[in-house]
């Protein structure tokens, strides 16, 4: 499994409000998956809109289905030239959580 961040990172022409509530759709989804509590226990991403970017927590089973869900909500929604995944190395400076 990879074991890092996945760095979503959107062109100007994206809200990075639009793609946070998109994100909020694929942690929706993967409490599904998962149940609600297990979500609320693995799961951080961070956001930063001044660069555009949502980083998402890989390192774990729930972090990467909801980066997987989100990718696809993405797609959908924005296209595939909005936005860009980059694989970053694991850092502990993320620091939302979802709430139980």
């Amino acid at each position: 499994m990879f074991a890092g961040v996945f760095r979503f990172s959107f062109d100007e022409d994206v809200p990075i409000e639009e793609a946070e509530l998109t994100l909020h759709l694929a942690i929706f989804a993967a409490e599904g998956l998962f149940g609600k509590p297990r979500v609320a226990m693995e799961f951080r991403y961070e956001i930063q809109p001044f660069d555009n970017h949502i980083d998402v927590d890989g390192e774990t089973e729930v972090g990467v289905a909801v980066a997987r869900i989100f990718a696809g909500l993405l797609l959908r929604e924005f296209g595939e030239t909005a936005f860009r995944i980059t694989n970053l190395p694991s850092h502990e400076s993320l620091h939302h959580e979802v709430a139980a």
